[in-house]
């Protein structure tokens, strides 16, 4: 039986036009920076992947730089040397970030440990907006604060106008982690008020090992973190991923005429899964349900069920979902963002995260939910022999 695959959120499968780009490109002989024929011909694949993703995020594309993934565009912008579009020449004294934050902007970039302050959110995993101003008021100038647009775990969307109202009136410069969000929301820049995103090519059905720093404007600028050639206008020094950089530009591309259309495909989805689930299980809730929520995403969890244990049945159902970030499986801890939202150890760890993407069907969510109510069925039975 072929797999059922629901974790689109921690990497969505190639697509088809993004599988045909990378082939043209293993094609192209030439190194990107080389100025004869071989060399422009990879230059101009890059450029229109920099055209596609510009498009994706209405920016100009020669704002755009490219990166290996998300980490390392995080570790790139959070330096006490990042400017924004309305920032002096003082060096950034104060980074700020939820408590939500995917790992990469939570170790801090290129902030010493005492430089960094973890801003905490409400119970739906939003930021608390009062606490953001209490810090940007309470901590030394000048700051820099990076939020995420949507949550990885949760699919909570955060208040972003809020947040870049905020910035503006205290002057702080804005870093959106746009990982999670992209091709699933608005993502235009000029819109959202920040002064630098990042994105990743892999979660819109990209390659994998392929991301971008997305700045306002060119006023802002950052210190590169890779240095030596002049790759990337300088930004990023090294020999380009030109069949990455292809790939990411086709998903692109893609994804930008299909994204409303999209939402609402997988939030009918999403909405009958979770429906049949609680018919199922009457005690399972959605975490951030009170919220504004990806269509995609549903993390759900399940009071008496082991959420290590569901995945591997699950699994063995031939049905792949997660219990939270990829990033950290195999750790023993419970999640920190359910843990910043106040749930409780035990909730935590009866998890399970659900994700959708383009290649998702109506049949390969009803399999899962068959594959859950199995599963189920079989701890109810387990209970009723022990006692």
């Amino acid at each position: 039986m072929s797999r059922v695959y629901l974790d689109h959120n921690a990497t969505s499968p190639l697509r088809p036009e993004a599988r045909d780009a990378v082939l043209v490109a293993l094609g192209v002989d030439g190194n990107a920076s080389a100025v004869h024929r071989n060399g422009r011909g990879a230059r101009a694949i890059i450029e229109t992947a920099r055209e596609q993703l510009a498009r994706l995020t209405g920016a100009e594309a020669k704002t755009i730089t490219f990166t290996s993934g998300g980490s390392e565009a995080a570790a790139t912008l959070l330096s006490p040397g990042f400017r924004g579009r309305n920032a002096g020449r003082e060096p950034i004294r104060t980074l700020i970030v939820s408590a939500i934050e995917h790992s990469c902007v939570l170790a801090g970039g290129r902030f010493a440990d005492g430089a960094i302050h973890i801003c905490p959110v409400d119970a739906t995993g939003q930021i608390d907006l009062g606490a953001l101003e209490a810090l940007l008021e309470g901590t030394p100038a000048p700051h820099l604060v990076s939020v995420m647009a949507a949550n990885n775990e949760t699919g909570v969307i955060q208040p972003l106008a809020g947040v870049a109202a905020i910035c503006r009136a205290r002057g702080a410069s804005l870093v959106i982690d746009a990982v999670q969000a992209l091709g699933k929301i608005d993502l235009d820049i000029g819109r959202l008020g920040a002064d630098a995103i990042f994105v990743s090519g892999h979660k819109i059905g990209g390659p994998q090992g392929v991301g971008a720093i997305i700045r306002a404007s060119e006023t802002v600028t950052f210190e590169p973190l890779i240095r030596g050639g002049g790759q990337e206008m300088r930004q990023r020094a090294g020999t380009e991923n030109l069949v990455g950089i292809a790939g990411f530009g086709a998903a692109a591309r893609v994804v930008l005429g299909t994204l409303a259309a999209e939402a609402a495909r997988l939030s009918t989805l999403r909405d009958w899964m979770e429906a049949e689930i609680v018919t199922i299980s009457p005690e399972s809730r959605v975490v951030g349900l009170q919220a504004n929520r990806l269509a995609n995403t549903s993390l759900m969890v399940y009071p008496g069920l082991d959420g290590e244990t569901a995945l591997i049945a699950l699994d063995l159902a031939n049905v792949s979902v997660s219990t939270g970030s990829a990033c950290s499986s195999g750790k023993v801890q419970p999640s920190h963002v359910l843990a910043a939202m106040g749930l409780d150890p035990a909730e935590a760890k009866s998890a399970l995260r659900i994700s959708l993407g383009w290649s998702t069907t109506q049949d390969d969510v009803a399999r899962f939910v068959a594959a859950f109510a199995a599963h189920a069925k079989t701890i109810a039975a387990r209970t009723i022999r022990a006692a």
